[in-house]
């Protein structure tokens, strides 16, 4: 079989609720697409029934891939592991709660056709033209503000919104940069955007349309002061990193 044109992942831990609307809206939307795709899942060691609904929608979908990781490590490890897996020519990741909804994957396939000096397209809600359908409650949303703001300066990135989990890649810039990313948790985008910058790869910021999703696993205090601490070592990793392709 040929590689198809697109591969989405998605990182799947403890996502049995959401997980079978998830991939009934992203067949639905994919099947209209006039590109060949393929949706690889990438089930972490689950304490639900995450891995069978996976592997049951994967048996009525041909261009489904389940990818049983058998352990837990994090969102980071989830992500390296079905990107360097993938396929497709283009490579997107998004989280299965689609706050991102898939109809922006096209949006993001356009620009890349546009723009072939594009490698990385990084969906920002802090884009001017983006729209956010549902924020966070106040507090949750000043602090996450805030935290990114710190977050950017300690890790020297200066893509505005790090965190949105809806980002995409040409296969050689995917390939070069998830050979060399080491981070396993939430901190993993960071280390990616000072990759890709560090390897010459160009990136740009697209809006994106947004709903916040009630059901966030991140802790705002707990999993921003291990991003923190992650950012800083990050810049240590990178920095050891050979700028050869």
């Amino acid at each position: 079989m040929d590689d198809p044109d697109l591969s989405i992942v998605i990182p799947a831990f403890n996502e049995a609720r959401r997980l079978p609307g998830t991939l009934r809206q992203l067949a639905a939307f994919c099947n209209e697409l006039k590109s060949t795709w393929e949706v690889v899942v990438v089930v972490e060691k689950s304490g639900d029934e995450t891995l069978e609904l996976a592997t049951e929608a994967s048996k009525s979908q041909a261009n489904f891939r389940v990818i049983d990781t058998r352990v837990h490590r994090g969102k980071g490890a989830a992500v390296r592991r079905g990107v360097l897996e993938a396929r497709g020519r283009i490579i997107l990741f998004m989280d299965a709660d689609l706050s991102v909804p898939p109809e922006e994957v096209a949006v993001f396939l356009g620009f890349f056709e546009a723009h072939p000096e594009a490698d990385v397209l990084v969906g920002s809600r802090k884009h001017a033209q983006s729209r956010i359908l549902k924020r966070q409650n106040w507090l949750r949303q000043r602090m996450g503000e805030i935290f990114n703001w710190i977050l950017r300066r300690v890790a020297g990135i200066r893509v505005r919104d790090t965190q949105c989990g809806f980002k995409a890649f040409r296969k050689p810039a995917a390939e070069a940069i998830f050979s060399r990313q080491q981070l396993d948790g939430f901190a993993f985008d960071v280390e990616v955007l000072l990759l890709a910058e560090k390897l010459g790869y160009t990136t740009r910021e697209l809006p994106v349309r947004w709903t916040n999703s009630p059901d966030s696993r991140v802790n705002i205090v707990r999993d921003s002061l291990k991003m923190l601490k992650d950012a800083i070592m990050v810049r240590r990793l990178v920095a050891k990193v050979s700028c050869d392709r």
